[in-house]
């Protein structure tokens, strides 16, 4: 029985839809066939894996069906049942022996199956995607993708020279969901889908969703990576990390963008590899006492100059610095330092490319089609339609799958705020009130609440930090009490405050006295971070130095004294890279930092004190103890605004010594300044920023002050200091 002529065309014109149905091998009124279609064939044969020979020389040959030279098929007769076979395929004067991938029967279960279909799958990259498996006895990838509107859908590669017709893949039900298993194919191939829509229009090829790697840019396909066999090195960090993560622990982190922290500039300015990075970074955060390193998006990206933040392969890790494995010999790396790794995670928008998610299948797939909801208009992007079950499968699916696959410690979610409220940077008009007429996206609270749920859940050792910019409540209140759930936020308004604080003229400061004071107001409504975040040192902002009045040495000296009033602070610490040794220039994404500057001895100095401030944080209980608690702060002096003074005290749990931190942001030295403290006893200095060892001038105490029974500031007992201009210091109660 041949095939008929429609079915013969559809095929050969890559329009068929389910093209399972025609190929492979196939039972009709209890006969065995065999087609296949193969370009540019000659001749096709038959070879019978069961017994290792060619069925037989009167029926191995397929004919070229009477409809297309390149559609074969045959009669095998005394076939009953399913048997292994391969083709041998003759083109000119060349032959080789392939697998049929239409003689493969599903992969997918019709468990996994009713989740698709349900959109909760939170393993979701164990089904989608490109897998190496073992299917039917031959090695093999098995490629699956969620496209419901597509009329066909094709993997397309070098492998099948990019021929679209070769292997449509098998729709699987009312899931949405096409799959092929392609026998023989392995790591490192690259490989896009080529969609019809639903009128038969080819679409831009598009590279996989799930993907797990890419190629370099400005190639734009993804490529298959094994995730399986990758021998982990970090058990016993995995196993102590939730302890380190707890709101009474101490968190300092250093964020980095790995394509500027430092190049190679002998070797045509190249960026460094995660190798390289697992050597050099490494040691650099774990020398600096940073107890975490925060790295910008390295979800796979086109363009540079979005640092990540408009991702095309949420699955796959930038191939800019080495492959799926050597990141994950990174993450290792860090573990073995006793260094977390955090990642932002991009949720909130994604960029129009052709090869990424937009108008995937066609249709408004992931986005929404009405561009009051689905277009960003301040970053020209796409927005996530978070309404759509299978949307918010896939995101959260992604969040576990970084921290399960990848043994990641912590996300950090970007553009909060930007998902929370649906006329986020919009005009009146220009937005769509939810179902009760109000601003809030209700969608993206699921979202959001349902990944912290999902994270914390599979890892209870993670965290999550947001990066939410408003007084939206209870960002980081657990969900079962109301909350989005998240760990830890970060204080945008401290770090707004105190920046315009410390970008005034000292003159000036006393005017603007309560701008570092004030988040102490609110300081407890959450468990806070501060950040001092690449935000603030791009788009004309200025480096952090050069936010700083004065001249070059008043400039360092604030920072100083700013970086100890952070640390002493109540919240977790972050800094941007290259703040630490006071980067001269505005951060370039294209550059490597100006690490020559440490030949300089102020900028020495202000890397040593980010050291030493991490260190001291890190080993006194008072510091980090209480942060998230009014218990853990008490002000002393809050209202010294002539002076620009500040003084309050940090407490930990019982038993801790309390610290008493003292900050001077005039350029005046203040002698005999009296202070008053909780506690008689001697009070050592255990930092000052003004040590001749940071770039100051050594001014200070001798290494610490007896209290005298003199009241002062409603105290009985205070001591006498030297303040040094532009300084903070830190005094412990010494304990007998």
């Amino acid at each position: 029985m041949t095939t008929n002529k429609i079915n013969v065309q559809k095929i050969v014109t890559g329009t068929h839809n389910d093209p399972f149905s025609v190929l492979g091998l196939h039972f009709i009124k209890g006969k065995c066939f065999i087609r296949v279609f193969i370009p540019n064939a000659d001749k096709v044969t038959v070879i019978n894996q069961t017994i290792g020979d060619a069925i037989g020389e009167d029926i191995v040959t397929l004919k070229p069906s009477k409809y297309a030279t390149d559609f074969f098929e045959a009669k095998i007769p005394k076939i009953k049942t399913r048997f292994a076979y391969q083709l041998n395929i003759q083109q000119g004067k060349y032959s080789w022996v392939a697998d049929d991938p239409y003689r493969f029967g599903t992969v997918i279960s019709q468990f996994d199956e009713h989740l698709l279909n349900e959109g909760t799958h939170n393993r979701l990259w164990q089904v989608l995607g490109a897998h190496i498996i073992e299917h039917e006895g031959i090695w093999g990838t098995h490629f699956a993708l969620w496209a419901p509107n597509a009329k066909r859908v094709s993997v397309v590669g070098d492998f099948n020279g990019w021929d679209g017709r070769r292997h449509s893949m098998r729709a699987r039900g009312q899931t949405g969901v096409w799959e092929i298993f392609i026998p023989r194919l392995d790591d490192g191939e690259a490989y896009k889908y080529e969609l019809l829509d639903q009128q038969g229009n080819m679409l831009p090829q598009k590279a996989d969703p799930l993907g797990f790697g890419s190629e370099h840019a400005p190639q734009t396909a993804s490529v298959v990576r094994n995730l399986e066999g990758h021998k982990w090195h970090d058990q016993a960090w995995m196993s102590k990390r939730e302890a380190f993560h707890k709101i009474d622990q101490p968190i300092s982190i250093y964020e980095v963008h790995l394509g500027s922290w430092k190049r190679v500039t002998e070797d045509g300015d190249r960026r460094l590899s995660y190798a390289e990075y697992a050597e050099q970074l490494v040691a650099y955060a774990k020398d600096m006492g940073f107890t975490h390193i925060e790295l910008m998006p390295i979800s796979e990206f086109p363009f540079d100059g979005s640092w990540g933040y408009q991702p095309v392969g949420l699955f796959a890790p930038t191939i800019r610095h080495g492959t799926l494995a050597e990141f994950r010999a990174f993450v290792d790396a860090c573990h073995n330092a006793d260094i977390g790794l955090i990642l932002d995670w991009v949720p909130g928008h994604f960029p129009e490319d052709a090869h990424g998610l937009s108008k995937f299948d066609g249709t408004y797939l992931y986005e929404h089609a009405d561009p009051k909801e689905g277009f960003h208009p301040d970053w020209k992007t796409c927005i996530y339609n978070f309404g759509r079950t299978q949307v918010q499968n896939y995101l959260v699916s992604n969040a576990v799958y970084w921290v399960k696959e990848h043994h990641i410690d912590g996300l950090r979610v970007d553009a909060v705020a930007s998902m929370l409220y649906r006329d986020y940077s919009r005009e009146d008009g220009q937005w769509v009130p939810n179902i009760h007429g109000g601003n809030e996206n209700l969608e993206a609270i699921k979202l959001l609440k349902h990944m912290n749920e999902a994270v914390y859940g599979e890892m209870p050792g993670i965290m999550t930090i947001a990066e939410e910019s408003t007084a939206f409540p209870a960002v980081s209140t657990p969900t079962s009490d109301g909350g989005l759930g998240f760990g830890f936020k970060w204080n945008m308004g401290w770090m707004n405050d105190t920046l315009q604080y410390m970008s005034e003229d000292p003159i000036n400061r006393k005017y603007h006295h309560h701008k570092m004071t004030f988040g102490i107001v609110y300081a407890f409504t959450e468990n806070f971070v501060l950040p001092l975040s690449h935000d603030e040192v791009v788009h004309g902002k200025g480096s952090m130095l050069q936010k700083m009045p004065g001249e070059d040495m008043n400039k360092i000296a604030n920072l100083r004294a700013y970086y100890g009033f952070m640390w002493a602070h109540p919240g977790k610490k972050l800094i941007f890279m290259g703040s630490e040794f006071a980067q001269v220039k505005e951060w370039n994404h294209d550059a490597s930092l100006d690490w020559h500057l440490l030949d300089h001895a102020p900028h020495k100095g202000l890397q040593s004190l980010v050291r030493d401030l991490n260190n001291l944080y890190k080993s006194t209980p008072a510091l980090y103890q209480q942060d998230c608690k009014p218990a853990g702060f008490e002000w002393v002096e809050e209202n010294s605004d002539e002076e620009s003074i500040f003084v309050w005290l940090r407490h930990g749990y019982e038993g801790a010594a309390p610290v008493l931190v003292v900050s001077n942001f005039t350029p005046v030295e203040r002698l005999n300044r009296r202070v008053g403290v909780p506690q008689a006893g001697k009070w050592v200095e255990k930092l000052n920023t003004d040590s001749t060892y940071y770039g100051g001038q050594g001014r200070g105490n001798m290494g610490g002050v007896q209290s005298e029974a003199i009241a002062s500031f409603g105290r009985a007992d205070s001591i006498n200091l030297t303040i040094p201009p532009l300084s903070t210091l830190y005094f412990e109660l010494e304990r007998e």
